[in-house]
């Protein structure tokens, strides 16, 4: 099964021969690989790139073991380059190599050779293309399946197809998994050989166990403002562990490193400036969270809201969560401070959208509360609701977007067409 990811795609064609590194990064099993290798590999066939003039090759796998070494890996590019036209050079995971910034920066010094790379780590990848590479690089951040790129393949309704999603999650993989029985297993199995393994071994972390039980307790409060301290209590009330909110701190930046998990900071709209207290935590794949849960805390409300920030980080928008500060009245009549929340504020450029997940708005005070932070926000960017049901995208008579979930992943334009 072959399912197009087209929005990558169209990155690394648009960085083809620019005298730059092409860095793609993401979360193990997103489809990476496959889009190097294969759909990438393919565009270039297909464009008239000879097949001797494609050089993939793969770290991790054990057959390429001496390659990771800096030196046999220039040796062997070196004899593989064969005359003066352009050679496509195509690594997964880079950072399996020893020394590996100075290889690419020495690839960088071949005239006819256009080089592209796949890491499953932050800290080893896009730090270093910061420090490192200073603008000779291009980072292609891939995510697992949007919604969009998930329907493409999936052979059912659109109702159908977003139970499985929010329940299995956008790993390519889990669409080839014909029961759910050996979905689930995948997705536990994946969980615990390959990410926690990872961490366990890259970070020499010494406690499995308070490790594992800390990302329960954030795949169980998904999108609830916390932070170290909060984690580190909820934690020892939890699970009778007690840990400290340095450690939590700690875990949570390895856990971001792996990609498995995002933070979206809280943002003063008003004062126009980060608030540092608190923040969010979203699962990069709802799959591997609802793993780590053991498929149990399904809450479609939180999920939605789950998928509808990584759909915004999907279309390269930078999300944070709104805070808007209002003085209202209590029941004595006295002035008190309140802080109004927007699920999302999503920016690119000058670009700029307010964001609601309110899965459902059956009355009069529902529809209130969640138009309550808009009311008091004054600039002119668009103010957008999202709901559950399958209703048509409306205007409301405070000029907000009203639209249901679907439109929102399925069709972006209808943002702007209304």
């Amino acid at each position: 099964m072959i399912i197009k990811r087209d929005y990558y795609l169209n990155q690394l064609i648009s960085g083809q021969n620019n005298r730059l590194i092409k860095i793609v990064t993401g979360m193990r099993r997103c489809g990476k690989s496959f889009l190097l290798s294969d759909i990438f590999t393919g565009y270039l066939i297909n464009s008239g790139v000879r097949r001797d003039h494609i050089i993939n090759i793969a770290l991790d796998d054990r057959r390429n073991i001496a390659l990771r070494d800096p030196e046999n890996f220039i040796s062997l590019i070196d004899s593989l380059i064969q005359d003066d036209d352009m050679h496509y050079v195509l690594i997964d995971e880079v950072q399996m190599m020893e020394d590996f910034v100075d290889v690419l920066n020495t690839m960088l010094h071949m005239r006819n050779v256009d080089t592209y790379v796949t890491g499953s780590n932050s800290r080893f990848l896009s730090k270093d293309v910061v420090t490192e590479f200073r603008g000779r690089a291009d980072e292609i951040h891939m995510y697992p399946l949007s919604f969009s790129e998930f329907m493409s393949a999936y052979k059912g309704s659109t109702d159908q197809g977003w139970r499985e999603y929010y329940t299995y999650g956008g790993l390519p993989q889990i669409l080839s998994l014909d029961t759910s029985k050996k979905k689930m297993d995948y997705l536990e199995n994946l969980m615990k050989t390959v990410f926690i393994s990872d961490i366990l071994e890259r970070y020499n972390v010494k406690n499995k166990i308070e490790l594992a039980k800390l990302l329960e307790v954030v795949a169980s409060n998904i999108g609830s403002p916390t932070n170290p301290i909060k984690l580190s209590n909820t934690f020892e009330s939890l699970k009778k562990i007690k840990i400290t909110n340095k450690t939590v701190g700690k875990y949570l930046s390895y856990f971001e490193d792996a990609f498995i998990i995002e933070k979206a900071l809280r943002y003063n709209i008003k004062g126009k400036k980060y608030i540092n207290t608190l923040s969010k935590f979203y699962f990069t794949d709802l799959g591997l969270r609802n793993a780590e849960l053991n498929f149990r805390q399904l809450e479609e409300t939180h999920i939605m809201e789950n998928v509808i920030f990584n759909e915004l980080l999907i279309r390269g928008y930078s999300v944070d969560v709104g805070v808007v500060e209002v003085r209202e009245k209590n029941k004595n009549g006295e002035l008190q401070r309140k802080q109004l929340e927007v699920d999302f504020v999503a920016n690119s450029g000058n670009e700029r959208y307010y964001i609601q997940s309110a899965f459902a708005m059956p009355t009069e005070e529902k529809r209130l509360q969640e138009k309550a932070s808009y009311r008091n926000i004054d600039d002119s960017f668009k103010k957008v609701i999202i709901v559950r049901d399958n209703i048509m995208p409306y205007i409301d008579d405070n000029g907000y977007l009203i639209i249901g979930l679907f439109d929102f992943l399925l069709y972006p334009e209808k943002l702007n067409n209304l």
